[in-house]
């Protein structure tokens, strides 16, 4: 869909891995502000779209790392409209959309497209295993290229893993696996929202995901979350920085990521309690 030089639309903040892939391409990254429950802006987007020539759209409509906002339906279906007014694809990464809290899914973006122009993407790398890296792709009008693109880079996926994945999902594992999964991340982001408020410094702030597995945290008002990122290092806490989830990563200096896959333990409420201290010792 791009070229070298051309400009693909992104959430803001968003994770840092799409954002690599677009660098990686030669490609520019604008950003579009996030709402952390509603999702990607629609009235900035129009605004991009006029201003800019925006050749794509890279976006997680659900459960966005690192808000975990999760944009209804009617937005969804706003969004597909307005790109296929003007004729812009979407590639709508999903693969957190199948860890939502509530028992009911989301919807996708690309159940309102009309045209072929939306390229949906998921994966099992975030629910079963990463390093299954078996996953999916259903790119409507862009089958062909699509196809030929997998060919020249990856050959083929290996099959063993395939064939696993095909297992549990005709024996009923996967669904079951679900159940009981998105309970133990929902249980887990409730005590690291909790823990946070208990430990860290008043001012801080957190979103409220309702699914998927990551927590952003808004630190006080001059504490430097690259700095904090390095004195935790050192610590063995591993925090990720917001300016990492900006394409000029001079965005969120206050703003750190964590996540809550890691099963809730006292190494892990010590390590929390340790971070805070750390927030502490950086405001002004």
């Amino acid at each position: 869909m791009c070229q070298p030089g051309d400009v693909v639309a992104i959430e803001s903040p968003t994770f840092y891995g799409l954002l690599q892939v677009i660098e990686s391409c030669g490609m520019q990254a604008l950003e579009i502000p996030t709402h952390p429950r509603d999702g990607i802006s629609l009235e900035a987007l129009q605004l991009a779209i006029e201003q800019w020539p925006i050749k794509a759209c890279l976006l997680i409509p659900n459960y966005n790392n690192p808000l975990g906002s999760c944009m209804p339906d009617e937005r969804k279906q706003a969004l597909a409209a307005l790109l296929e007014q003007h004729d812009i694809p979407l590639v709508e990464d999903d693969v957190y959309g199948d860890l939502g809290f509530a028992a009911k899914r989301p919807s996708v973006a690309k159940a309102w497209s009309r045209q072929g122009n939306a390229l949906y993407c998921s994966s099992f790398a975030k629910t079963l295993a990463p390093g299954l890296r078996v996953g999916w792709l259903v790119p409507g009008r862009y089958m062909a290229q699509v196809e030929n693109l997998k060919y020249m880079q990856h050959q083929a996926t290996p099959t063993l893993n395939q064939l696993i994945v095909a297992q549990l999902l005709e024996q009923g594992g996967y669904d079951r696996y679900l159940r009981q999964v998105r309970q133990e991340y929902a249980r887990n982001v409730a005590r690291m929202v909790k823990a946070v408020s208990l430990l860290f410094p008043d001012g801080t702030r957190m979103t409220q995901p309702e699914g998927g597995f990551a927590l952003w945290v808004e630190l006080p008002q001059g504490v430097d979350a690259m700095e904090l990122h390095r004195r935790a290092s050192l610590e063995g806490i591993i925090v990720a920085p917001g300016p990492l989830f900006s394409a000029t990563q001079k965005k969120y200096g206050n703003f750190i990521r964590l996540s809550c896959a890691v099963p809730w333990s006292d190494r892990l409420e010590k390590a929390l309690k340790k971070l805070g201290e750390m927030v502490r010792a950086l405001m002004p």
